[in-house]
This record gives structure tokens, C-alpha cells and sequence, in this order.
């Protein structure tokens, strides 16, 4: 049974493990959109939000934790920086996770997680008005026409 097993060990030590959510989770936070497996974007996805979390506190206290979670000083800079402020305006939910096609070799799931707010196609200030028409009076006026 699965009881009280919390987060996913994606076959892998401890160890191992950190450092591989560590390194995503700064590559996410620097190219704010990865391409992994399904398994990795969601464990990657519990990993990286309380860090963001954390980074709405600006203190130097708060960077240092940051930093012994992600272990490079650009991805904690970029954090911290004026364009991440939309990110931290956010109540939660940072991240989304897309899923794309199955790998050829193995067929594993693969997915895209990114920055919800860094993505231009989703959050469009222009909202495209589609106008619907049907077909019906155009076949009524050429029914009447050829008659």
C-alpha cells in the first residue's frame, strides 16, 4: 500500500534526487519553460512553488533559504527580481503542466511545465471576439435565387 508516501522517489537516492529537482527547478526559473517527463513535472511542480512562495519575502534571510534549495545565484536573482513581481502578486498555482506526446525509446509521458504568467499565448490581454453565423439564411437566399 501506498499510505503516507508523500512524494515520488523517481527511482532514484536521495541525494540524486535533490540535485535533479534542484537543477529544474533553476531551469525553470531562469528559461521559465522546461520540457521533461510526466513523473519529473510533477514532482518538480511540489518542489518548486514553496520556493516561489518564499520568494515574496524580500530578505536576505529568505534568499539564503532559496539559495540552499536551488543552489545557483542567478536563478535566486532572477527570483528576486522586478519582473518575477507579477508571479508573487499570484495567491498560488505558479506553475502548469502541459502534456505533450510519449518519447519514441521508452515511451514515456512528456510534458511542458511552465511559469503560468511568463506564457503570452494563454494570458493575451486581447480577447478575440469569434462571430458565428450560420449557414441557413445563405442557403435560403440561394434556394430562393435558383428557383
Amino acid at each position: 500500500m501506498n499510505h503516507r508516501k508523500k512524494n515520488n522517489h523517481l527511482g532514484r537516492k536521495f541525494g540524486h534526487r535533490k540535485s535533479i529537482l534542484s537543477n529544474m527547478s533553476s531551469s525553470l526559473i531562469k528559461e521559465k519553460r522546461i520540457f521533461t517527463t510526466l513523473a519529473k513535472a510533477k514532482a518538480l511542480k511540489q518542489y518548486v512553488e514553496p520556493i516561489i512562495t518564499k520568494s515574496k519575502i524580500k530578505t536576505l534571510h529568505s534568499k539564503r533559504n532559496i539559495f540552499s534549495l536551488l543552489r545557483d545565484k542567478i536563478a535566486v536573482s532572477e527570483l528576486f527580481k522586478e519582473s518575477f513581481q507579477k508571479v508573487r502578486e499570484r495567491p498560488g498555482g505558479y506553475t502548469r503542466i502541459i502534456k505533450m506526446q510519449s518519447r519514441f525509446g521508452d515511451m514515456a509521458k512528456l510534458s511542458m511545465i511552465e511559469l503560468v504568467d511568463f506564457n503570452d499565448i494563454y494570458n493575451s490581454k486581447k480577447n478575440k471576439k469569434s462571430i458565428r453565423r450560420s449557414n441557413k439564411r445563405k442557403r435560403k437566399d440561394q434556394i430562393g435565387k435558383e428557383l
